[in-house]
């Protein structure tokens, strides 16, 4: 493909029939918003050569996108698909591009091999965009045709049986391929005379057949990957399609997927061949599952790492963790941002992490708040221990040395170090450092009184 071909992403519409108050765009797919799956798609064709066009909460799209090398083109005012290109024309020009790949933000089922084709089959054309023959072809634009040849594209709400004849059933999907030489002089002659009252990059086709350029219509079929979501509905439609393409892949590249029905799992996850899943779970955002893990019914992962011989155990929560070789996690436990397992560490039920580490082969058994905590080798933290991290202002760190023992039902009030090889006992309430190899008992003596009898 030559250097000089680049796409605009068109994303800046409200999307009224989504009832919701951010961009269309952002609706999520397995926890992705639309318009990621987009960029990924181009991505692998055109590069860094990829604009988008916003408008409606654009701040919501930067938000989304921080820190990414996107490009973005800013339409003020959503007045169509023709005026965004037009606000983007400059910048397109700017880049020294001869040809533009216009694409939906909304169509997040949209594959690479797709534009690929499309660019070899468009390659002579001055303006071609793909349609589908659907046997409802509900609000999309229809192509109207003579003689087998485009003659124009038709919004749904302005065709008119009377001037252009029996309505078709092939419509257009919104993805073009135009040259930019070509269509630099159509542009300005775009109008808003329509029962919408905006500028549709749809007209172009009209007026490029009027001045006898090439326009070719590139019939796909069916193919529903090219269909846009325009309310919760196709939004669903298109994450169910997605969702289980990607789990069918991962079992055919050696993932061991039970109940896969059940199973949801992100396009950017990673998940080796070997690894094993029970359904229902949710493997969300850059999570990764190594071969030899086991992840059982009922977790939800995101952007967490689980190593080889690991097993997350039922109904956990991991987020923004690191699951160490060999570690055992749950069952009902919550790891959030932060918190590291180290080889052979152990967290158990109802035990949750925050910026908390568990170095080689310690353990946390059951019913435990470690947060902003260091526990050492081989360190044992008993049930209902609590490292108090929080003084009413800042967080402060709780450092529990290799070897340590804390007794159950201890609260740790941090700053504050337990040294190697130490003893707390159970109930205390440590708020001095305690040396190393030493016993620490912080809670008032036992005192037994008789019972008074029963009136």
């Amino acid at each position: 493909m030559a250097s000089t071909t680049g796409a605009l992403i068109l994303a800046a519409g409200k999307g009224t029939r989504m009832h919701s108050d951010k961009p269309k765009v952002l609706q999520t797919i397995l926890g992705e918003p639309m318009l990621r799956f987009v960029m990924d798609a181009l991505a692998p064709v055109f590069g860094d050569r990829v604009w988008t066009v916003v408008g409606h909460r654009a701040d919501m799209i930067y938000a989304a996108f921080a820190g990414e090398d996107a490009r973005f083109v800013v339409q003020e005012q959503q007045l169509g698909t023709g005026h965004a290109l037009q606000m983007a024309w400059e910048s397109l020009r700017a880049a020294g591009l001869d040809r533009v790949v216009v694409v939906n933000g909304d169509t997040p089922l949209l594959a690479t091999e797709t534009i690929d084709f499309f660019l070899k089959e468009s390659a002579e054309a001055d303006i071609a965009f793909m349609t589908l023959t659907l046997p409802d072809p509900g609000a999309y634009g229809r192509v109207v045709r003579h003689n087998g040849h485009v003659a124009a594209i038709v919004e749904a709400k302005d065709y008119d049986e009377a001037l252009y004849g029996p309505e078709p059933s092939e419509i257009n999907t919104g993805i073009y391929a135009l040259r930019l030489d070509a269509v630099e002089s159509l542009l300005p002659r775009l109008t808003n005379a329509n029962r919408s009252g905006e500028y549709y990059i749809t007209d172009l086709v009209g007026l490029a057949v009027a001045e006898r350029m090439n326009v070719l219509g590139i019939q796909c079929g069916e193919d529903p990957n090219l269909l846009g979501v325009n309310n919760p509905a196709e939004l669903i439609r298109s994450e169910a399609l997605l969702r289980t393409r990607l789990v069918i892949g991962h079992i055919e590249g050696g993932v061991l997927i039970h109940a896969p029905e059940t199973v949801r799992i992100s396009p950017r996850a990673t998940i080796e061949p070997g690894a094993e899943i029970y359904g229902p779970c949710e493997v969300y955002g850059t999570s990764r599952i190594a071969r030899g893990a086991v992840v059982h019914s009922h977790c939800w992962l995101r952007n967490a790492e689980v190593e080889s011989g690991s097993e997350v155990k039922s109904f956990s929560h991991l987020e923004g963790a690191t699951v160490g070789k060999g570690c055992s996690v749950g069952p009902f436990a919550r790891l959030r941002p932060g918190a590291v397992l180290d080889e052979e560490a152990r967290v158990g039920n109802f035990v949750e992490m925050k910026k908390a580490r568990l170095h080689k082969g310690a353990k946390a058994g059951h019913l435990t708040y470690l947060g902003d905590a260091d526990v050492g080798a081989g360190a044992n933290i008993g049930a209902g221990t609590i490292t108090c991290n929080y003084d009413g202002k800042n967080k402060h760190r709780t450092v529990i040395g290799a070897g340590a023992f804390i007794g159950s039902n201890t609260a740790l009030v941090a700053p504050v170090t337990v040294g190697d090889g130490s003893l707390v006992g159970a109930g205390s309430v440590i708020t001095k450092d305690v040396p190393e190899a030493s016993l620490a008992i912080a809670r008032g003596r036992q005192t037994n009184l008789p019972r008074k009898p029963k009136a």
